[in-house]
């Protein structure tokens, strides 16, 4: 396939303004609670992902151990998030989004989740899926199989891709 320089710029500029208006509202409501947009990812993964680790967190989110920390601190302080130890290893803490976290997951991604079903129904079957894989071209190699992992391991159990403790369900 050929790309001409001003398809690949084209589809950079689409990607930052994709980005920004894809995170606009969430911005309005995370300011409401005097969050961050760090808070946002992790309210995010810990519901995408019950019982998470805190080492699993820090691994998907590629962040230090300092900035998740005070991220952790904060939600765990706002009622957002509770810690437990694991019951095979006490020094491993499992997360988990409260009743308050889960409120607040659903109030950030409920625009986002709006913004892109709207678009995948104006673009069609088709073009979603060549959107996933442009995006699964985009991510690393490592993020690609852990995904691709989930996805196989979804239609093994029957459950979705993505599985929510409490927030609901959706898939990739």
């Amino acid at each position: 396939m050929f790309l001409r320089e001003e398809d690949l710029r084209e589809g950079m500029e689409l990607l930052f303004f994709a980005y920004r208006d894809f995170l606009e509202e969430a911005d309005l409501v995370l300011a409401r609670h005097k969050l961050g947009r760090a808070h946002h990812r992790a309210l995010y993964f810990i519901g995408q992902h019950p019982a998470i680790t805190v080492s699993g967190l820090l691994k998907l989110l590629r962040i230090t151990k300092q900035s998740l920390s005070r991220v952790l601190a904060d939600l765990v302080a706002l009622g957002m998030i509770e810690q437990t130890p694991g019951l095979r290893d006490r020094r491993q803490r499992h997360l988990a989004l409260t009743a308050k976290g889960i409120e607040v997951e659903r109030d950030l991604t409920a625009q986002q989740r709006a913004l892109l079903a709207r678009a995948y129904r104006q673009a069609g079957a088709e073009a979603v899926d060549g959107f996933r894989k442009v995006l699964l071209g985009l991510i690393t190699e490592g993020d690609r199989r852990a995904l691709m992992a989930r996805r196989d391991q979804a239609a093994e159990t029957g459950q979705p891709v993505a599985a929510r403790a409490g927030v609901g369900r959706a898939g990739l």
